[in-house]
C-alpha cells in the first residue's frame, strides 16, 4: 500500500532542500540590498561630504519621528574639505571610536553598553547648548573628560582616553556624520540641539 505523498519522507526531504535554496537565495538578495542602503553616499546614509553642511532635525508628520535634514554651508572647523579629506577625517574618527572601545561604555546605532549615552546623535544633544560653541565644546571634552564633564547628575564620568587633538577632530566629524544617518527614528524620544537657523 501506496503512503500518501503529504507522509511521504522524500517529499518533505525535498520541499526541505528547496524551500533552504530559496530561502539562501533570498539572503543574498537581501544583503546586497541592506550594503546599498547603508552605503555613504546612499539615500539615507549621506556622503562624508555631509559634514562641510548644518545637520539638523525636523519632526516629519507622516513618519511620527524626527528625522535628518542638510542645511547650508557649515563647515566642521571652518574648513571645507572634499569628499576625500571628509572621509579620511570621518574615518579617523571611526577607527578612534573603535582603538579607545568607546562602545564599552557607549552605544552607536544601538549597539555597545548602556552604561554611558548612546552616541548616534551626540551631534545634536542639547547639552551642548548653542551650535556656535558646540565644535569646541566637544574637542574640550574629549581631550580632557575630567575639566569639561557634564554628567547631569548621574556622577558617571568618562575617564582620560588620552584622546590627542587630532584624534578628538576626527571623532567630532565622524558624530557629525553619523547624526545625519536617517535611522527611522532611533533612538527614540530623541530631542535635538534647536537650530536657530534651520536652512
Amino acid at each position: 500500500m501506496n503512503n500518501p505523498w503529504w507522509s511521504n519522507e522524500a517529499t518533505w526531504r525535498k520541499c526541505a532542500i528547496w524551500v533552504t535554496a530559496g530561502m539562501c537565495v533570498v539572503l543574498i538578495m537581501l544583503t546586497f540590498d541592506t550594503v546599498r542602503q547603508i552605503t555613504a553616499g546612499s539615500e539615507r546614509v549621506p556622503g562624508y561630504n555631509v559634514i562641510n553642511h548644518r545637520v539638523f532635525y525636523e519632526y516629519d508628520a507622516e513618519r511620527g519621528y524626527q528625522v535628518p535634514r542638510i542645511g547650508n554651508a557649515a563647515p566642521l572647523f571652518g574648513q571645507i574639505l572634499d569628499e576625500a579629506q571628509a572621509q579620511a577625517l570621518v574615518t579617523k574618527g571611526k577607527l578612534t571610536v573603535q582603538a579607545k572601545n568607546c562602545m564599552n561604555c557607549h552605544t552607536l546605532l544601538g549597539n555597545g553598553a548602556y552604561y554611558a549615552p548612546d552616541l548616534t546623535k551626540a551631534w545634536l544633544d542639547p547639552g551642548w547648548v548653542k551650535e556656535e560653541l558646540r565644535e569646541d565644546l566637544m574637542l574640550a571634552f574629549l581631550q580632557d573628560p575630567a575639566v569639561n564633564a557634564r554628567t547631569f547628575g548621574t556622577g558617571r564620568r568618562m575617564p582620560d582616553l588620552g584622546i590627542t587633538e587630532e584624534e578628538a577632530r576626527g571623532i567630532v566629524a565622524f558624530l557629525k556624520w553619523m547624526s545625519s544617518i536617517d535611522t527611522n527614528g532611533f533612538p527614540r524620544g530623541f530631542t535635538p540641539l534647536k537650530q536657530e537657523e534651520s536652512l
